[in-house]
C-alpha cells in the first residue's frame, strides 16, 4: 500500500496543474467557402473553453455584448494569420453546436491564388488537448472535407484555393484526427490502461493474484482492445449518421465515470474476468463521444463516411500503440512481488484523476484542479512509458523480487 501511495503522488507531483481540460466538451471548427483570391468562413468558438482560456466569465449573454464583443473579435484576430492574405473577422453570434454555445465570427480571406497557409492558436495557447476542426468546400458547394485539425503542437493548416480538398486529404485529416483524439483524451487512454492492469493477473475470491500464461494474458489484452473498438465502433457509426444522438455533457460524465470503474476494477475485480464486457459496455459511452468531433463538421453523409472510416482507423492505430508500448513493462511487473503495490498505486491514480473529471462534468465543482496533471501525462506519453519500462527491468533484476504464477 505504501508503493500505490508513492506513486499517486508522485505522478501527481511530477506534472503540476495548468488551466486545461482532460478531454474537450467541445471543440473550435473554422469551415471555409475557398476561392482563388477569396476565401469566406465561420469560426466557431466554444463559451466554455474561451471562458477557460482567457480566465474570466463568460455566457452567452455577456459574449454578445458590443464592448465585449469586440474585444473578443481583437482576441480572435490576434490568433488568427495567412501569411500575405489579409484576415478580416466580422459579426458575432451565439449558437448552438451539439447543445454546446459557442461564439461564431464570419471570416473573410482575400489574397492572390496561391494556397493559403492558415495559422490560428485561438484558446490552443492556453488549453493542451483543445482541438480545432478545419475544414473547406468549394465556393460554398458540395460537402466540407476536414483539411487538418490544429491542436497544441500544429497551429497551421494549408487551405487550398485553386483546387477543391481532395477526398483522400479528408481521409487522412480523419485518420489523424483520431490518432490525435484519442493521444490527447486523457480520459480514453486512462480507461483503457485501468482495463489493462489487471490483464496480466486472475480473480479469485474477489481479489487479484497472480497468474495466467502469457498466451491467456496474451487473449485477454486482445479481448479487451477488441471489446472497446466493437463498442465504440457502433455507436461512433449510429451517432454520427444521426440515427442516436446523446447530448455531450451527459456522455462526457458517464465516460469520467467509467474511467472511475475500470480504475476501481483494477484495485479488486466487480466482475471477475469480466473486463472484457466492461470495455464494450463502456466503449459504447466513448463512441457518442468520438461522433460528436465528427458531427461539429456538419458533413453530409458522403464526406461523413470517408471521415467515419478514418477516423475510426486512426483510434484503432492508437489503441495499438498504447498497447504495444504499456503491456510488455505490464507482463514483466506483474511477474514480481512489487505488481500489487504498483497496480494499486496507478489505480489510485485513476480514481483520484476520474472522480476529479466526473466533478467537473456534473458541475459539482466548478473547476478540476487536477486536468492539469492529466494533460501533462498526455503530453509526455514517451516518458510515462520509458518510466515502466524502466521499473519493469530494475525490479525483475532484483532476485528475490521475481515470483513465479500461482498454478490455474
Amino acid at each position: 500500500m505504501r508503493i500505490a501511495v508513492v506513486i499517486a503522488c508522485v505522478l501527481l507531483a511530477l506534472f503540476p496543474g495548468s488551466p486545461a481540460a482532460a478531454h474537450p466538451m467541445s471543440t473550435t471548427a473554422i469551415l471555409l467557402d475557398t476561392g482563388p483570391s477569396r476565401v469566406t468562413g465561420l469560426v466557431e468558438l466554444p463559451i466554455d473553453r474561451l471562458e477557460v482560456a482567457l480566465d474570466e466569465p463568460l455566457t452567452a449573454t455577456t459574449v454578445v455584448q458590443p464592448a465585449k464583443l469586440a474585444e473578443l473579435r481583437r482576441y480572435v484576430l490576434a490568433h488568427t494569420s495567412a501569411g500575405t492574405w489579409a484576415v478580416d473577422l466580422t459579426g458575432g453570434r451565439v449558437a448552438k453546436v451539439d447543445n454546446v454555445d459557442h461564439l461564431v465570427f464570419d471570416l473573410t480571406l482575400t489574397g492572390n491564388t496561391q494556397d493559403l497557409q492558415l495559422t490560428y492558436d485561438g484558446i490552443l495557447h492556453k488549453i493542451v488537448s483543445h482541438q480545432v476542426f478545419v475544414a473547406a468546400r468549394p465556393a460554398g458547394h458540395g460537402d466540407y472535407t476536414t483539411i487538418g485539425i490544429l491542436d497544441w503542437r500544429t497551429h497551421t493548416v494549408t487551405v487550398p484555393t485553386a483546387r477543391p480538398a481532395s477526398t483522400g486529404s479528408g481521409f487522412l485529416a480523419a485518420v489523424r484526427l483520431g490518432v490525435r483524439h484519442i493521444g490527447q483524451g486523457a480520459d480514453h487512454l486512462l480507461f483503457l490502461i485501468m482495463l489493462l492492469l489487471p490483464a496480466p493477473l486472475l480473480a479469485r475470491r474477489g481479489r487479484w493474484v497472480r497468474g495466467g500464461d502469457l498466451r491467456r494474458q496474451g487473449l485477454r489484452v486482445v479481448h479487451v482492445v477488441s471489446a472497446f473498438a466493437v463498442g465504440h465502433s457502433i455507436t461512433l457509426a449510429l451517432a454520427a449518421l444521426g440515427y442516436l444522438s446523446v447530448p455531450t455533457r451527459p456522455v462526457e460524465a458517464a465516460i469520467a465515470l467509467s474511467v472511475l470503474v475500470s480504475a476501481v476494477h483494477a484495485v479488486r475485480p466487480l466482475v471477475p474476468g469480466g473486463e472484457t464486457w466492461i470495455a464494450a459496455g463502456f466503449g459504447l459511452l466513448h463512441g457518442f463521444a468520438f461522433a460528436a468531433l465528427i458531427n461539429d463538421l456538419g458533413l453530409t453523409r458522403g464526406s461523413l463516411v470517408t471521415n467515419l472510416l478514418g477516423f475510426n482507423l486512426g483510434i484503432e492505430l492508437t489503441q495499438l500503440i498504447v498497447v504495444a508500448l504499456v503491456m510488455p513493462s505490464l507482463l514483466v511487473l506483474s511477474r514480481t512481488r512489487a505488481y500489487p503495490g504498483i497496480r494499486l498505486g496507478l489505480a489510485g491514480t485513476g480514481i483520484m484523476l476520474a472522480g476529479a473529471w466526473f466533478a467537473e462534468r456534473t458541475t459539482l465543482i466548478p473547476a478540476n484542479p487536477l486536468n492539469g496533471p492529466a494533460d501533462q501525462l498526455v503530453e509526455h506519453p514517451f516518458v510515462i512509458a520509458a518510466l515502466l519500462a524502466g521499473a519493469a527491468g530494475a525490479l525483475v533484476a532484483v532476485p528475490r523480487l521475481r515470483t513465479e504464477p500461482l498454478p490455474h
